[in-house]
């Protein structure tokens, strides 16, 4: 399965921004970003799927592009998927990414 390279060029730019060490890693047929192991992103097919916190799970998917991730066919728990309309500037990826990363240093 293919994922958006383009995507991909712009998560990798925004995540040169961060002191953090980030890795790669395929999975879910796209590619996820990892913080020490933690996924925060990552891309599936044309989405942007993200990390969230359970208490800001009501307040993203009350956005227009977002939705609950369902890759399994079945609700994932703090994750979501944003669709290419929803990270159409770097501020909006950057959001995304900050909640990923939030989401990944929870666990630590």
């Amino acid at each position: 399965m293919a994922y958006n390279e383009e995507l991909a060029t712009r998560i990798r730019s925004q995540l040169e921004l961060f002191k953090e060490d980030f890795t790669e890693k395929r999975m879910f047929g796209g590619l996820a970003f990892l913080y020490r192991g933690k996924m925060t992103i990552g891309i599936i097919k044309n989405d942007l799927m993200v990390r969230v916190l359970s208490h800001k799970m009501e307040h993203e998917l009350a956005k227009d592009f977002n939705r609950l991730m369902d890759f399994t066919k079945r609700p994932m728990k703090e994750f979501i998927y944003v669709a290419p309309q929803g990270v159409t500037t770097e501020r909006d990826l950057l959001h995304y990414i900050e909640l990923g990363l939030e989401h990944a240093r929870s666990k630590f």
